[in-house]
């Protein structure tokens, strides 16, 4: 999906069709890939807060039936992206300046001493598959494929987060992310500084690859920084 459809999501919704979602790949369960689909699109705001989407709209738009939508819509009900509204569907829901300030920091403290403690001890091996992932984000946001982007972006932490050993630390991380709605990246795509962002990625492995922990840190953390804007739609 590129910047420009962003801006037709409610109004696609407001007419009973489905947003402008990306196809599915066929690489896992109907359910999973429908989930992951719809997950993205909600975390890159290209679904958005307070409108209400059908099962069978958004059924219409992957090809697919009711069903496997209903179901996965259920699971992000669960995880609270969206609200179940009887007989209508599902709303997507609201988050709070004070809940994005709270993830923020959260983040903070969980992420930025972990992925600095990973400086010169990341194998060579887990270079080589995440400089794919981090070029991916590149290429996406040079794209404006937003749900792309998204997408590689989520991978590529997680997988960074992984070499530290701690599953519980991954998965408390990526509920996090699910948390999150990144509005702003409509608007720095549009301008053409999304990909000045995404460097940050591949920055990044050259900094963890130097065993550059202070350096490592203090780029993490304005990483975050500049998400944290992105999530409030008021990235410079």
């Amino acid at each position: 999906m590129n910047a420009g459809n962003a801006g037709d999501v409610a109004g696609n919704a407001a007419n009973g069709n489905a947003p402008d979602l990306p196809s599915l790949r066929g690489f896992r369960s109907l359910r999973d890939e429908v989930s992951d689909a719809l997950r993205a699109a909600l975390v890159s705001g290209q679904m958005r807060p307070g409108v209400v989407y059908s099962a069978p709209a958004l059924a219409a738009r992957f090809g697919v039936s009711a069903t496997p939508v209903r179901e996965a819509m259920l699971d992000l009900a669960r995880t609270g992206l969206v609200e179940v509204v009887r007989n209508k569907g599902f709303r997507v829901t609201e988050v709070s300046d004070a809940e994005l300030d709270d993830i923020t920091e959260l983040r903070g403290l969980i992420e930025v001493p972990t992925v600095t403690r990973l400086a010169g001890e990341v194998p060579a091996q887990a270079y080589a598959e995440l400089r794919p992932l981090a070029q991916a984000i590149v290429d996406a946001a040079r794209a404006g494929d937003l749900i792309g982007y998204v997408e590689a972006d989520r991978r590529f932490h997680l997988d960074l987060l992984r070499l530290a050993g701690n599953a519980a630390l991954v998965d408390t991380v990526a509920e996090l992310r699910e948390r999150t709605r990144l509005f702003g990246l409509g608007r720095l795509a549009e301008r053409g500084v999304l990909e000045t962002s995404a460097r940050e990625h591949l920055a990044l492995l050259d900094l963890l690859e130097a065993g550059d922990a202070e350096a490592v840190r203090k780029l993490m953390r304005r990483h975050l920084g500049h998400v944290r804007g992105t999530w409030a739609g008021r990235a410079e």
